[in-house]
């Protein structure tokens, strides 16, 4: 696999191996899942908690997030990271509601913190990247350095 060539693309990259490998977690040790987003783990369920059915489910879709992720990384696919900002940021949201309501414990808002986080840092990885991409550009135009080989910044 490729290795991210830009500072979105690192940000992207490593969301990508964390949600891989916490989905792998929760497929293979589902307790650990559960009680690292503080979660109780009872000796027992009862007839009609599905929680094991979900947080399957919900662990899948993480390993597969990772694998989108580490894909869109590997091929500097830059739409990709700005849907990631927006879509991170009202994940973000609604996982604090959760929080706030009650309807998850205090421990789960470590996740909303994550993907708001994780957002900024994308964001922020975006801009750093075209602001780099714009001073290769103006030094090219004005003489003085050689310019610097063209970045997929340049091409999205």
């Amino acid at each position: 696999m490729r290795l991210p060539r830009s500072g979105a693309g690192w940000t992207v990259a490593v969301f990508g191996v964390l949600a891989l490998v916490l989905g792998a977690l929760g497929l293979i040790w589902p307790e650990a899942q559960l009680r690292l987003l503080g979660f109780e783990v009872p000796a027992e369920r009862a007839a009609g908690d599905y929680t094991g059915t979900f947080l399957t489910a919900s662990s899948m879709a993480s390993f597969n997030m990772g694998v989108y992720y580490l894909l869109a990384a590997a091929t500097e696919w830059r739409p990709f990271y700005r849907f990631t900002v927006v879509f991170r940021l009202v994940t973000f949201t609604v996982f604090s509601i959760a929080v706030l309501s009650g309807v998850a414990p205090g421990r789960f808002f470590g996740v909303a913190a994550w993907e708001g986080l994780g957002a900024v840092a994308t964001a922020a990885g975006l801009w750093w990247d075209a602001r780099r991409a714009g001073a290769g550009r103006a030094v090219a135009a004005g003489g003085g350095e050689p310019a610097a080989a063209p970045t997929a910044d340049a091409v999205s």
